[in-house]
């Protein structure tokens, strides 16, 4: 039964791609406790080291297959996994220690308007009406949300930067996405874990700046809980179910559940961090959840 419900899952875009979302979003809470009790770069490079040591039995006899396949490619691997899971968590979790987790994971549906843009660019894919529509509505709730409702702050230069290192955050996990479609032909788990090592390495020169600043931070017991948590969820199983919906629907259409991962974070947010839900707050996720359900009903019909 266990096989055939993981054969289930495996062939399942849909729910790949939400729980994905799901992880995504209990990571934004993971962000916020981890203030305080593990500095961003070590918690960078612990996650990594983790989903590598949790991966190794899994990969027994493969590991030195699957480092073969990917030499021919190895430069655009280091890339990618420098994009997509170093970058995008070291700015995550700076942007933790400066924003709330509802903004952090509203934010978060800003990628999809980046893979949208990209894929035209680079692969000429035409946008149906509909996800423009959609675009339009998540880029409207952004606003409100970095503005907290007041439109005259976008202007004034008011914005927060916490909200801002997110939004950089989420260009380069677009830029990973995009990527995703020029990924080498070999296994799925074995290409994870070659991107897991460039996350490793790319992610030392920042862990040792941090320390050489006397800003590093070694895990308390919480540090320690939110670093498991992290290693196993968003950063393991979350990319590895992205990078299979993907493989099953494409860069476009796979971008669009990021937007999901708004509406897990303000839940997990309030209901976990006794967060406060404001009136903006509300009305970007309105425009972020109405976003997703358009450019979704466009991609079905391109």
């Amino acid at each position: 039964m266990l096989i055939k419900a993981a054969a289930g899952l495996y062939s399942s875009p849909s729910l790949l791609l939400i729980l994905a979302a799901l992880f995504f979003g209990g990571n934004t809470v993971a962000g916020r406790l981890a203030v305080g009790h593990i500095s961003p770069e070590q918690l960078v490079f612990l996650r990594w080291a983790c989903v590598l040591l949790m991966l190794a039995p899994l990969l027994r006899g493969r590991i030195a297959s699957a480092w073969r396949q990917s030499r021919p490619r190895i430069l655009w691997m280091f890339a990618m996994g420098a994009a997509g899971f170093t970058s995008f968590n070291t700015l995550f979790y700076f942007a933790a220690h400066k924003t709330s987790a509802v903004n952090l994971g509203i934010i978060q549906g800003t990628v999809p308007i980046w893979v949208l843009g990209g894929a035209f660019l680079l692969h000429r894919a035409r946008a149906k009406a509909l996800q423009i529509i959609g675009v339009a509505a998540t880029v409207f709730g952004i606003a409100v949300l970095a503005s907290s409702g007041d439109f005259e702050l976008l202007f004034a230069g008011g914005v927060n930067p916490g909200d801002m290192m997110m939004l950089l955050a989420c260009f380069m996990y677009a830029c990973y996405t995009l990527g995703l479609k020029r990924r080498p032909q070999m296994d799925w788990l074995e290409f994870f874990y070659i991107l897991a090592i460039a996350a490793l390495v790319s992610s030392i020169p920042m862990a040792a700046w941090e320390m050489w600043r006397g800003e590093a931070q070694w895990p308390s017991a919480q540090g320690w809980a939110v670093l498991l948590y992290v290693a196993l969820f968003p950063s393991c199983l979350s990319q590895l179910f992205y990078i299979r919906g993907v493989e099953l629907v494409g860069p476009g259409r796979a971008g669009v559940f990021l937007n999901l991962v708004p509406v897990f974070s303000a839940a997990c947010a309030v209901l976990l961090l006794n967060e406060p839900l404001r009136w903006f707050q509300i009305v970007a996720l309105a425009f972020v959840g109405g976003g997703i359900w358009l450019s979704e009903k466009g991609g079905r019909s391109a």
